[in-house]
C-alpha cells in the first residue's frame, strides 16, 4: 500500500527534514515518481508543501494528494473538511493503481477523484489526553460529541445519550444529508464500502455492534455494502470513540480495494509473506549544503545572543499560559511547542556564537524551528524568517528590515492560507508589520517606531478573543468556545515584546 511513512511527535506533523528525507529514500529506490497522501490539517500541508517545493527542487518527481474527507460540517470551513480515516482507503486504491503499473500522474488525478467520493464522521463518549496534557474537552456521562477530529479537538455537536441503533441513524442522517455541504450522496441501489474505525478506547466487541447497526441501517435504505471493514485504521490515542466512512465505488474501484496487498493490518488476508521481505532502509546522505558564514564577535552578534536568550526565556515563561489558552482552541500544546523551540535554540547557542550576517541567522534559525519546533508553528515560523532572510542579503537597514517582515508575512498567508482577522499568530505579526511600514520613511527612528508596533501586536493579540477562527484548528470550533486569546498571537506579541525590550537595554 505504502512505499514509506513519516511519524510526526504526538497530533504534530512530521518534520520538514524528516518528510524530504523519505521522498530521497523513495527516489533512490528507483521509483518512477513519488506521491505524498496528505490529511487536510494546516501543519501536514505546510510541511509536505515545503517537502515537496525542496524535492522537486533536487529534481525528484514528486506529486500530492491532501485528503479531507469529514462529513460533520454543514458549511464547509475555509480550512476545507479534515483528512480523517477515509484516507487510509486512499492509501489501498493509490498503492493498488502503483502495483499495477499506472504512471503518477494518472494515480494522482484517479485518487483525487475517489476521495470526492467518500465522507467519515466520528462520535466519542469522552475525549483524549496528550501525553502531561488534560483532555481537550468534557462530558457529562449523559452526553456524546458528534462530528469531532482526530486530535481530540471538539466537534459540532453534543448529542444526548442513545443506544447504538439511535447513534449509528443519527451519523448517516447528518453524513447523508443533502443540505450538508460535505455529504455522501447516497441513494437506493448505491455500492459502497463501509469503513467501521476505532479511534481508539472501544473493544472489538463495541466495534462490531455499531458495524452490524450500521450494516442494517443502510441495507434499510437500499444501499448496497459491496465490503465492511471493522477495526483500528485511524485512532486518537484513547479516545472512546467510532467514526464511520462511506466510500461510492463500482466495479473497478472495488477491485483496486481487493487488490492483494502484503500490508499485515490490512483486513484483507495477505496472500504473500511478509517474512524475508524488506521492510526498512537504512537513512540516505543528506545533501550537503553550501556553507554559510559563521563569522562572529563585535556588538551586533552579542547583541543577537542577548535577543534569543531573551525570547527563549519568555517563551519558557508562557509555557503553561500558552497551553492553558491553546486547551480551548486545540490540543493544548502551543506552550510545549513554543518550549520546544526555546530550548532548541538555546542549545544551538550552547555550540557557538550564530552567524553575524542577519540573513544568514535568520536561514539558521528557520532551519532549526523547523526540525525541532514541529507543528504548525514550526511550519509558519520557518516559512516566515526564510523569506524574511531574502530582503536582508544585500541590506540591513530600517528598510531592508520593514521588507523582510513584509516578505515573512507573505509568505505565512500564501501556505498557511490564513488572513489577519482569522484568529491565528499572524494578527499579531500583521499588525506590527502594518506599523513598521514607517520604517521605509525617511529619516524613520527605530525605537518609536517598534515600540508602537509591539503594542499593536500585543492589541491586536489580545483582540483575538473577540474573533471567530477561520484558519488553523481552531476554526473546527465553535465560535462558542472560544473567548480567551489565540495562543500563536500571544506567542508571536511576546517575542516582538522581548526584543524590544533587549534592544532598549542595549541602548541601540
Amino acid at each position: 500500500m505504502l512505499t514509506g511513512v513519516i511519524a510526526g511527535a504526538v497530533f504534530t506533523s512530521p518534520a520538514v527534514g524528516s518528510i524530504l528525507a523519505a521522498i530521497r529514500a523513495v527516489a533512490q529506490a528507483g521509483t518512477a515518481g513519488t506521491l505524498l497522501i496528505v490529511k487536510n490539517y494546516t501543519g501536514d500541508r505546510l510541511n509536505f508543501g515545503l517537502a515537496l517545493e525542496q524535492a522537486r527542487a533536487e529534481g525528484i518527481s514528486v506529486e500530492m494528494v491532501v485528503i479531507g474527507d469529514d462529513s460533520a460540517f454543514s458549511t464547509l470551513k475555509k480550512a476545507g473538511r479534515r483528512g480523517l480515516c477515509g484516507t487510509v482507503l486512499i492509501h489501498k486504491v493509490a498503492g493498488a493503481l502503483a502495483e499495477a503499473g499506472e504512471g503518477l500522474e494518472e494515480i494522482t488525478k484517479r485518487v483525487s477523484a475517489v476521495a470526492k467520493a467518500m465522507g467519515t464522521l466520528g462520535v466519542s463518549l469522552a475525549s483524549c489526553s496528550v501525553p502531561g496534557s488534560r483532555p481537550t474537552f468534557a462530558l457529562s456521562s449523559e452526553e456524546v460529541e458528534l462530528g469531532l477530529g482526530i486530535h481530540g479537538e471538539a466537534g459540532v455537536r453534543r448529542i444526548k445519550m442513545a443506544t447504538a441503533d439511535e447513534i449509528v441513524k443519527l451519523m448517516l442522517d447528518h453524513m447523508t444529508d443533502p443540505s450538508n455541504a460535505s455529504h455522501v450522496p447516497l441513494s437506493s441501489g448505491t455500492s459502497v464500502v463501509l469503513m467501521v474505525n476505532n479511534l481508539g478506547g472501544l473493544s472489538f466487541l463495541e466495534l462490531g455492534i455499531v458495524a452490524d447497526a450500521a450494516v442494517r441501517s443502510l441495507e434499510g435504505r437500499g444501499v448496497k455494502i459491496a465490503r465492511a471493514l471493522v477495526g483500528t485504521f485511524m485512532s486518537a490515542l484513547e479516545m472512546p470513540g467510532v467514526s464511520i466512512t462511506l466510500l461510492l465505488v463500482d466495479e473497478p474501484l472495488l477491485k483496486l480495494i481487493d487488490a492483494e496487498t502484503s500490508a499485515s493490518a490490512w483486513p484483507f488476508l495477505a496472500k504473500v509473506p511478509v517474512t524475508g521481505r524488506k521492510r526498512s532502509r537504512a537513512a540516505p546522505t543528506e545533501a550537503l549544503e553550501a556553507p554559510l558564514s559563521t563569522a562572529a564577535g563585535g556588538a551586533a552578534s552579542k547583541q543577537m545572543v542577548l535577543v534569543l536568550e531573551r525570547v527563549c526565556t519568555t517563551l519558557l515563561g508562557l509555557e503553561e499560559h500558552l497551553n492553558a489558552l491553546d486547551r480551548a482552541a486545540g490540543d493544548g500544546d502551543c506552550g510545549t511547542t513554543h518550549s520546544r523551540a526555546a530550548r532548541a535554540i538555546q542549545e544551538w547557542l550552547k555550540v557557538g556564537p550564530p552567524p553575524a550576517s542577519p540573513a544568514q541567522l535568520l536561514s539558521r534559525l528557520s532551519v532549526l524551528l523547523l526540525e525541532k519546533m514541529g507543528g504548525s508553528s514550526g511550519a509558519l515560523y520557518g516559512l516566515f524568517l526564510t523569506s524574511a532572510a531574502q530582503p536582508l542579503k544585500s541590506k540591513t537597514d530600517l528598510p531592508a528590515w520593514s521588507a523582510a517582515m513584509d516578505a515573512g508575512l507573505e509568505a505565512m498567508q500564501k501556505y498557511g492560507k490564513a488572513a489577519p482577522g482569522d484568529r491565528t499568530m499572524l494578527d499579531s505579526l500583521w499588525a506590527a508589520g502594518q506599523v513598521l511600514q514607517a520604517w521605509k520613511r525617511p529619516g524613520a527612528d527605530l525605537f518609536p517606531v517598534l515600540t508602537n508596533a509591539v503594542k499593536s501586536a500585543e492589541a491586536a493579540a489580545d483582540a483575538t478573543k473577540n474573533m471567530e477562527a477561520g484558519a488553523g484548528r481552531a476554526s473546527y470550533i465553535s465560535s462558542a468556545h472560544l473567548d480567551q486569546p489565540d495562543p500563536g498571537a500571544v506567542a508571536a506579541a511576546a517575542i516582538l515584546r522581548a526584543i524590544l525590550e533587549v534592544l532598549q537595554d542595549q541602548g541601540v
